[in-house]
């Protein structure tokens, strides 16, 4: 897999969490960890299309 098609996968994955952390959000039934826990991973994926883009 090339390096930017490897981005473009995180960026998606990125958009889906993000997607997913919004649809959570709105439900009050959602249990908070796990709207913590996405948000976590949403941020690690973003870290690691910034450490990419800068190689």
């Amino acid at each position: 897999m090339s390096l930017s098609s490897h981005i473009t996968e995180l960026r998606k994955k990125h958009q889906a969490l993000s997607a997913e952390v919004e649809r959570a959000t709105r439900n009050p039934g959602f249990p908070g960890l796990e709207i913590a826990q996405m948000k976590k991973q949403k941020l690690q994926i973003k870290q690691e299309i910034a450490r990419l883009e800068q190689a």
